[in-house]
């Protein structure tokens, strides 16, 4: 049975400032070599334009399944035969600015079986900490 079968999904939502502008910011979201820079071990596109995520030495393939230059991206993951299946795991990252005091924000919103609100919290803080030093916000 998969484990999608057995175990229920959690949506989590963060949003963290990043003193660097949409544009500076969108590559590191968006592109394999940015997101290696600080969000896993190493990211490889293969011939199929699917995005292999490498955590410990393990790969974790996703297909991006949508995208806005400098606004946002969603990385939909695949099953081990590197297929989509129904209430996929995913991966959305939004870049929002305020109007009022122009600062930008990364939204992220993980969807998983993972669902420890806490160690979530923990998790994507710390990345988005190497994400600033990485853009230098």
């Amino acid at each position: 049975m998969p484990l999608s079968a057995t175990r229920r999904k959690h949506r989590f939502t963060v949003e963290f400032p990043i003193n660097a502008s949409p544009k500076i910011l969108y590559p590191y979201l968006a592109s394999a070599s940015g997101l290696s820079q600080w969000f896993c071990q190493d990211v490889k596109i293969d011939e199929d334009h699917r995005f292999n995520f490498i955590w410990d030495n393990q790969p974790h393939y996703a297909e991006m399944n949508s995208h806005r230059t400098n606004r946002s991206v969603r990385f939909v993951f695949l099953d081990a035969n590197k297929r989509l299946t129904p209430d996929a795991n995913f991966l959305d990252f939004s870049l929002e600015e305020s109007q009022l005091t122009q600062e930008v924000y990364v939204r992220v919103m993980d969807y998983s079986e993972e669902t420890d609100e806490e160690e979530l919290q923990e998790m994507w803080e710390g990345l988005a900490q190497k994400l600033r030093e990485q853009v230098g916000g």
